[in-house]
């Protein structure tokens, strides 16, 4: 079932529940957030010539109309490329020719950043703040009868394997892969979550502080299906004393976050006074959340949080913990619990396999496998790939774990080597070859180091051609000139030399181990 059937039957519904926040200021009720949409589709096809299938890119902080323009891809049968607006512009400019994308949503400056970098046959962009996108929901000439008690025609119809989000992860490689994520995925998830994670009431309030462009804008179906408010922060994204505020002003407040997140929500709070009225739901997930730091959230905050786990290939939904496992304290297991991701979610199977993919006992560590209906349907003109991770009907994760009697899985690596800070993956491979482009850097291996702050940190050993060496502050501005600015090494250690095995492999090993020796 298109996704855009969910706002549409909700305005049908309830057309005069509050829909779209800046933060405390309603913009609009679900009737005129579907008119909005619907008219946004329209001009996709008029003006822009868009058809079924045909991909969309967003590459934007988050906003009202950020939703407007998904709902509105949608409504015609489109497909969302979104794109984490921290990224740099040649690696936007990359997901958007590789996904074909014939427009791109955005802002004023990143669409600045990203003329700069594409090729004279750029696709066009509009900013999503402008005129110009204002246009493109004005009533006049939508196509619809905005006016009639009718209301806009339904979205066009699609298929359970029809793709609608393509998400963009990056690999080993260092080359991001689109995952396609099709209507029958986004159906199982949402299933999976008030089954498995939590309800959604029409009081609450979706609040936005995390990417659109993940998690956070995964979740907005939920809250469209129960008629619920999505609020987007003034600030575009993670501020607390916004939160807090909102929390007490809207109320019912659910918020998807990174456990660093959650981290500096509790530091504010110990520092301010806040208790977290009025904030319902905090879903955390994304990363590694330590133990200690989920015990005085609680504490904190209190009976307030949920945490999931899962991937782009599966989004958001293969286990989770629900509010009163991690509120728990009773229970003789309560902090082994604590530890774990939780059960498998919904309609979800998750299984430890062993190199070839047969099935290990509990307790013992192999690679996470999945299966159910809300694995992707493959990479993006990536046979490849596709075939390597999905196999016999299961997802092979590339993370590392083990199931306990209960069913609860631990995480206990990452195989593909993926570096978590402040809930965004860090693909050392792609840090590396940044590196490697400077003239003076020989070799390079780059790692991830514990941090209590953002769970992680980007380390980088680093040798250089002979006596020819430069400062951290060149390899930085280096850096900056090839990636995003969240992926810099935050440390980096001179070598002669990197450990190797008899093959030339770089023992990655050998290095977390002396950075265990600095500690």
């Amino acid at each position: 079932m298109n996704p855009a059937l969910f706002l549409w039957q909700t305005a049908r519904l309830t057309p005069q529940a509050p829909a779209l926040f800046r933060g405390l200021e309603m913009t609009a009720d679900y009737r005129e957030f579907n008119r909005r949409a619907a008219a946004i589709g329209n001009r996709l096809k008029t003006c822009f010539d868009v058809a079924k299938g045909d991909r969309i890119a967003l590459f934007s902080k988050n906003s009202t109309q950020y939703l407007e323009a998904l709902y509105g891809i949608w409504n015609i049968g489109a497909v969302a490329v979104p794109i984490n607006a921290k990224l740099h512009p040649r690696e936007a400019a990359y997901i958007i020719s590789d996904s074909e994308a014939r427009l791109c949503f955005t802002s004023a400056r990143l669409g600045n950043d990203l003329a700069n970098v594409q090729d004279r046959g750029a696709i066009p962009t509009i900013n999503l703040e402008s005129v110009e996108f204002e246009a493109m929901h004005a009533v006049e000439g939508t196509g619809h009868e905005a006016n009639t008690d009718a209301g806009p025609s339904e979205p066009i119809v699609l298929r359970d394997d029809d793709m609608v989000w393509l998400f963009y992860t990056s690999g080993t490689t260092g080359k991001p892969k689109g995952v396609m994520i099709t209507c029958a995925n986004i159906a199982a998830m949402v299933e999976a979550y008030f089954a498995s994670v939590d309800e959604v009431h029409a009081s609450d309030t979706a609040f936005y502080a995390a990417p659109l462009s993940h998690g956070a804008g995964i979740y907005n179906f939920q809250h469209v299906l129960r008629g619920a408010r999505h609020a987007v922060p003034v600030s575009g994204g993670f501020e607390p004393s916004e939160i807090f505020e909102a929390g007490r002003q809207l109320g019912n407040l659910h918020l998807f976050a990174a456990p660093t997140m959650v981290k500096r929500m509790v530091e504010h709070a110990l520092a301010s006074g806040e208790t977290g009225e009025g904030i319902r739901t905090i879903v955390y997930g994304g990363g590694p959340m330590y133990l200690n730091d989920i015990i005085e959230a609680v504490e904190v905050l209190g009976d307030r949080f949920c945490q999931i786990y899962g991937q782009g290939e599966s989004p958001m939904c293969i286990t989770a913990l629900k509010r009163e496992i991690v509120s728990d304290r009773k229970d003789p297991r309560w902090g082994l619990r604590l530890q774990s991701v939780g059960t498998a979610q919904q309609g979800v199977e998750v299984a430890i396999g062993d190199g070839d993919g047969n099935p290990l006992k509990q307790g013992e560590i192999g690679e996470i496998l999945v299966r159910g209906r809300s694995v992707m349907k493959g990479y993006w003109n990536n046979p490849q790939s596709t075939q390597a991770t999905l196999q016999n009907g299961w997802l092979w994760t590339g993370d590392m774990g083990e199931l306990d009697e209960e069913g609860y899985l631990t995480l206990k690596d990452r195989s593909k080597d993926v570096i978590i800070s402040g809930g965004t993956n860090i693909y050392p491979r792609e840090v590396e070859e940044a590196l490697l482009t400077h003239a003076k850097v020989r070799e390079v291996s780059v790692i991830g180091k514990p941090d209590p702050q953002w769970g992680e940190i980007v380390v980088a050993f680093v040798c250089f051609n002979g006596q020819d060496k430069v400062s951290e502050k060149e390899l930085d501005a280096h850096c900056l000139d090839q990636i995003a600015r969240f992926k810099r090494p935050k440390e980096y250690y001179f070598v002669d030399e990197l450990p190797k095995n008899n093959y030339g492999k770089v023992l990655k090993t050998d290095l977390r181990a002396r950075l265990d020796r600095a500690v």
